[in-house]
């Protein structure tokens, strides 16, 4: 909270020193996001992609390892979705989106995945071969959607079928024809599933033994090598059925990109900010996506640039990261109060 705080902060100061109103633009992003029911379904929706990509950095930290692959599992998911929706368009809506959501999720696993097994089998270092893994998702995307999916002078796969989007009729009248979209429910779902994955079952108690010490792990019985590979299969998992439900649910295609999705980046700021807990995430996404969200409005509203939520959101991160400078603080703060007590105690 200290970290939020300190973030909204800073972008006050910023504003003020170019002349804007902090206020009323901070107000104007309050409205922007939760001022009426259409802004309310954006943020939620808005919220599925950083739930889902923040949980898998999470599982992947909780294993020691510091995943920063999230933008290309999502999208190597997005991708594999939209061609198996695009491909197997005859089947029923529930088995095509089922098969879609399935077929984002294991995509995003095996690519994230790879980095596992190079680093519990070679060493490598997972940073590395997930930053390479990236740029990897990114190129072969491009050329994928150019060449196989896209038509001729296109850089766009077709729209999938109504059937198979996430986005129904009854959603978008009740949400004003926003973008919001069964996906969030399957996002909380997930959100409870990883929690009892981790506090109620032993591969999830392994995970963080592992992180918390690999030796001490592997001289208590635990498969190291195994647990590594899960983790980073599961964190895949969680990225790339992001992308899934991203691409069944908002964009209803693909397309060329020239840069790698922001979503990913922005979910582990999201799961560093909870602490990685998984209910915290929801919190946590929540923040994020309403400072998205709600910051589109501050251009429309005043003078101010939009630009100015990214500041906010880059100092709350930058406050997270020092989070022991506050724990220190604080400690001291506290350890000095005990002393007056204690000799206060004394002299009675």
């Amino acid at each position: 909270m200290i970290s939020i705080f300190a973030g909204f902060i800073v972008g006050a100061i910023v504003m003020l020193s170019f002349g804007y109103d902090p206020l009323q633009n901070y107000q104007n992003l309050l409205v922007g996001a939760f001022g009426d029911i259409y802004s309310i379904g954006e943020t939620l929706r808005n919220m599925i992609s950083l739930i889902l990509t923040a949980l898998g950095f999470a599982v992947a930290s909780k294993a020691g390892f510091f995943n920063i692959g999230g933008p290309g599992q999502y999208l190597v998911g997005w991708f594999s979705t939209i061609a198996f929706t695009l491909n197997f368009s005859h089947l029923p809506g529930f088995l095509l989106i089922t098969g879609g959501l399935l077929c984002g999720a294991v995509a995003g696993g095996i690519w994230s995945m790879i980095a596992g097994v190079l680093r519990a089998y070679f060493g490598t270092s997972e940073v590395i071969t997930t930053i390479m893994l990236n740029y990897i998702a990114l190129y072969f995307v491009n050329f994928a959607v150019k060449n196989w999916l896209a038509a001729k002078g296109s850089d766009s796969s077709p729209n999938i079928v109504r059937k198979a989007s996430l986005n129904t009729n009854f959603l978008q009248e009740i949400t004003h024809n926003s973008t919001f979209n069964w996906g969030f429910f399957i996002a909380l779902i997930v959100v409870a599933l990883i929690w009892f994955y981790f506090n109620k079952t032993r591969s999830g108690f392994e995970t963080k033994t592992v992180g918390l010490n690999e030796s001490a792990s592997k001289y208590a019985g635990v498969n190291v090598k195994r647990t590594i590979v899960i983790a980073m299969l599961i964190s895949g998992l969680l990225a790339g059925l992001g992308g899934a439900i991203d691409g069944l649910g908002n964009f209803q295609n693909i397309s060329v990109s020239n840069n790698l999705p922001s979503v990913g980046f922005n979910g582990m700021a999201v799961a560093l900010l909870a602490a990685e807990n998984p209910i915290g995430i929801v919190f946590s996404a929540l923040l994020f996506s309403a400072l998205q969200i709600g910051g589109l409005s501050i251009s429309v509203y005043s003078n101010t640039p939009s630009e100015i939520v990214d500041i906010v959101i880059a100092a709350i991160i930058f406050f997270v990261s020092i989070k022991y400078v506050f724990e220190l603080l604080l400690k001291k703060r506290w350890f000095a109060k005990k002393r007056v007590s204690e000799k206060e105690g004394a002299d009675k």
